[in-house]
Parts: C-alpha cells; structure tokens; sequence
C-alpha cells in the first residue's frame, strides 16, 4: 500500500529531475562559432558584435597575421575553425586550394552575391568588395581612364604605385593577362615602368601622399583608402593626402568594367559548429551587415541595394569588371613572373 502511495512523488521527481537537467544542459552550452581571420580586428569586430546582439551566438576571434592555411592545416580534424576569413581573392582560393573548406548551399548567400563573385564549387564567399582605381591630383583634368591608358607616354615620369607583387597588384595585374594576354600585359607594364615617378614601394596611401608632394601626378590605389584618409582628423597628414586627390574608377578596355578584389570567407572543413558558420556568412551579407561594411571600412558592399557610405557614393557608380575571380586568381602567378621579368620594383 505505501510503496503505491510513493510511487507519483517518484515520477514527479524524475520528470522534475530530467527538465532541470535538460534546462542546464541548454545553458552551459551556448550558441557559438569560431571565426579565424587575416582581417584587422577593428574592421571587423563592428560587424561581429552585431550579429551577436542580433542573433544570440558569440563569435570566439582568432586574429592570424600570416599563416591561416598552415595553421587550419596543422590542426586538422581538431581544429576549432569554423569560418576562415581573409582579403584577397588569392589567398581565398588557396583556402579552398589547401583542402581546409567545404562547401555550402545557401539560398541567402547565392541570392546576395554575384555568381562571379562567389565560387561554382560553393566552397568560397564574397563579402565585400575592393574597387582598384586611379588617384588623381585635382588640377589634372582627367575624368576617364582605363587602365591601359596608365603606360601611355603622356604620364611620362608621373606614375606611381607600390609593389608590383603586392597581391592587390598582382591581381590586377593577373585580370589584365586574362583580358588582353600575357604578351601586351608585359607591354603595358614596361609601359608603367617607363612612366615611374619613383620606384614601386611603400603603400597605397604614399600614391596620394606623393602626389601631393608633387611627385606624381596619377596613381593606382584601392578607393576605400581615400575614404579613411578624407574622414580622418582635419589636422592630420592622411587628411591633407585625401584631400589633394580625387577617384576615377578606371575600366579595362575591352570590358568597360572597374577591376575589384575582395574580402571573403569559407566555411572550414572540419567546422565544429558548421550551422552557425553558415548563419555567420548569411548575416554578413544581409542589409544590416553590408551597410556596417560601408561605414567602418569604406569598402563596397557585395549586395546590390545597399546604402554607400558618402565617401564613397561620391566616386559615382561602380560597374564591376565581370571577369571571373576564380579566373584572375588562375593568372596569379604569371603575374607575379611578368612583375619580376620588366623588373618594375626596381
């Protein structure tokens, strides 16, 4: 009789039991993703905090300075990774390249971005875009340009650009193989060459540094640069740099199209928490996000629709060079040979 009497205390008990088990098992572990990346911490973290607050999951940052493929590849089937970011679609592909990317089927992202601007395979993502355009002094009366135009004779000792094997060159240098050849590409470097102000060096703020100084008078540049220097601190030297330049997007002359490389990001192939990556990457081209892209870096969004910021809405409309980026990245290394060849960096 009692051990019938005991026996609803006792179920209750157990089904209090299991749901408070079943409570705490869902707080200790929270949402979460792990975000490997190349990109400078206060570019991005504006964008992460965001998804955050929106979503619920905390994004756990491993900033890698050099390295990134080695490293995922190092840890192999323990790594923590669940989406490597970086910029440049070069070192995009190596990702995939090397092994350490799956792919993803993603409405959202498929609808976001520009079929050329993401990879056939669903391995690769763009998340912003970075137009390469010309720094031109301000009393230069020259409103369009294509980048052939930048070895003709008439900017004789006037041009100046960094590295020739810096990747944002290269890549350029690598859409130009792909739309002209590699014989007239060679032509138009030495052309480049021929036309020097000063030896290929320094950084894409030193083209409007010197141009300024009065060294050059024309210069190939990414634009979002223009956008931290014409809204940093009136007194500051950047400022004056931004300030003596304006952007003229050139096009390649047989595509009427602005070169562009990217940031972007895969989703790693050993990801722990691969439905959060993928949410991660599909809030990174929502309206929301593509705008922050906008305002703290000055880069240009991916989707189409979105706000620019005013700086950069003032560089007039950019048409994207169509050319594959898988293909610019094919032509890569050819690139950097020719580089090497015409000796430009010397």
């Amino acid at each position: 009789m009692s051990h019938s009497c005991t026996r609803p205390p006792l179920r209750r008990l157990a089904q209090t039991t299991a749901a408070l088990s079943l409570l705490l098992g869902s707080v200790a572990v929270a949402a979460e993703v792990n975000l490997y990346t190349t990109r400078e911490p206060k570019l991005i973290e504006p964008l992460l905090a965001a998804f955050t607050q929106d979503t619920g999951v905390k994004v756990n940052t491993v900033f890698v300075k050099d390295g990134l493929l080695e490293r995922v590849k190092a840890e192999g089937q323990q790594s923590a990774a669940d989406v490597l970011m970086t910029v440049d679609i070069g070192n995009l592909l190596d990702l995939v390249d090397g092994g350490v990317t799956q792919a993803v089927d993603s409405a959202p992202l498929e609808t976001a971005i520009p079929a050329h601007l993401r990879g056939a395979d669903k391995q690769w993502f763009t998340l912003s875009l970075r137009d390469r355009v010309a720094y031109v002094a301000k009393d230069i009366d020259t409103q369009a340009i294509h980048y052939e135009d930048f070895a003709d004779p008439r900017w004789k000792g006037k041009v100046c650009i960094r590295s020739g094997q810096h990747p944002y060159n290269t890549a350029l240098i690598a859409a130009m193989i792909a739309h002209n050849g590699a014989e007239a590409t060679e032509q138009w470097l030495r052309g480049i060459k021929a036309n020097l102000g000063r030896p290929a060096t320094g950084g894409d703020r030193d083209v409007a540094r010197d141009i300024l100084g009065g060294i050059c008078d024309i210069g190939i540049a990414n634009a979002y640069y223009v956008g931290r220097m014409k809204n940093a601190a009136p007194d500051s030297d950047a400022y004056r740099w931004g300030e003596a330049i304006r952007v003229v997007r050139p096009t390649f002359n047989q595509s009427g199209g602005t070169h562009v490389n990217i940031s972007g990001a895969s989703v790693a192939r050993h990801a722990p928490n691969r439905d959060q990556a993928v949410q991660l990457l599909e809030y990174l081209v929502s309206d929301k996000a593509q705008a922050l892209y906008a305002q703290a870096n000055y880069e240009y969004p991916v989707k189409a629709g979105v706000a620019l910021d005013p700086t950069v809405a003032s560089f007039g409309a950019l048409e994207v060079d169509a050319l594959p980026l898988a293909e610019i990245a094919r032509h890569r290394k050819q690139a950097s040979e020719l580089v090497d060849r015409v000796g430009l960096n010397q």
